[in-house]
């Protein structure tokens, strides 16, 4: 009799463990990313297991759709200025307009736009592989900030946008100045593009203890509360739109932060609709004698 129900509660117990066993089985087996999570019916180790599988399940999912989408976006992005080259080729070739120094003008146009696309794309993928480097040195703030309005000011002027610098005399930064450049070029890029005629863009630095912040303030249209999460996503644009005067690539908020990030920093936004918005870059301001790549490691 004991014996019978030892082998009872052995069975109960087995069959009790085994299920959800057998159920991660069948969810890691199934290659449906719509997989709905497997139930956590118990809190111990496969409790634990399960929960933890669920999350690693929705984060493939999440990733596979955002890979979906960048696919399309690169595909968006690559094709109008190619159907627009080509077009006009065809058009010249078919003897139907003249090929004359508007049209090169035009085309040429069109091909910078290509390789700045393929120049971000580039970036993005070594940042992501942990092979972009970074040269660091001492650089000082206002060098940089002044350098980058001087670089844009004409696109500023052009849009009737007014570019500010403010900075500590004496702030001292270790970091790579063009990397460093390209992230603030970027985001008064953005600003501009985001800013009505008769408004300003003010790039301003400063020391916070231990950390540089330079933060570029514009008083343009602002971003919704509900946009702010996806702000620095690839190809995520306010405007659906996808108008490139008012929404460029897609790429340069999400390279800012990839940059910001090697240089052991943090980008982050903060705004409200009609006005303006505030990107705050943080930068250590340990100096670090060694270049780093993207993953915080020095030369191998």
């Amino acid at each position: 009799m004991v014996l019978l129900l030892a082998a009872f509660v052995t069975v109960v117990t087995g069959i009790h463990l085994v299920r959800p066993l057998r159920a991660l089985t069948r969810a890691a087996q199934d290659r449906d990313e719509h997989l709905p999570p497997v139930p956590v019916a118990r809190y111990d180790e496969i409790g634990r297991l399960t929960a933890a599988f669920n999350e690693l399940s929705e984060h493939r999912a999440r990733t596979e759709r955002q890979r979906k989408v960048m696919v399309s976006d690169i595909a968006h992005e690559l094709r109008t200025p190619l159907s627009t080259i080509r077009s006009a080729l065809e058009a010249t070739q078919d003897g139907i307009i003249e090929a004359d120094q508007h049209l090169t003008d035009s085309l040429l146009e069109e091909v910078l736009l290509l390789q700045h696309v393929i120049d971000d794309l580039q970036d993005l993928a070594a940042a992501d592989a942990g092979t972009l480097r970074l040269h660091a040195e001492q650089i000082l703030a206002e060098a940089v900030l002044r350098h980058v309005a001087a670089a844009h000011r004409a696109a500023a002027e052009k849009a009737g946008v007014t570019l500010l610098v403010h900075s500590a005399r004496r702030l001292d930064l270790w970091a790579d100045p063009l990397r460093l450049r390209q992230i603030v070029g970027n985001l008064v890029s953005n600003a501009v593009r985001h800013t009505p005629p008769g408004g300003r863009v003010t790039l301003h630095a400063r020391r916070d203890d231990a950390t540089a912040v330079i933060e570029v303030t514009d008083t343009g249209t602002g971003i919704a509360a509900e946009n702010l999460p996806f702000v620095f996503e690839r190809f995520w644009r306010a405007e659906k739109s996808r108008n490139r005067k008012t929404g460029g690539s897609g790429l340069g908020l999400a390279i800012a932060r990839k940059l910001t990030e090697a240089h052991g920093g943090m980008l982050s936004a903060t705004s409200a609709p009609g006005r303006g918005a505030t990107f705050t870059i943080r930068l250590p301001q340990s100096e670090r004698k060694k270049d780093r790549n993207v993953n915080g490691q020095g030369p191998q």
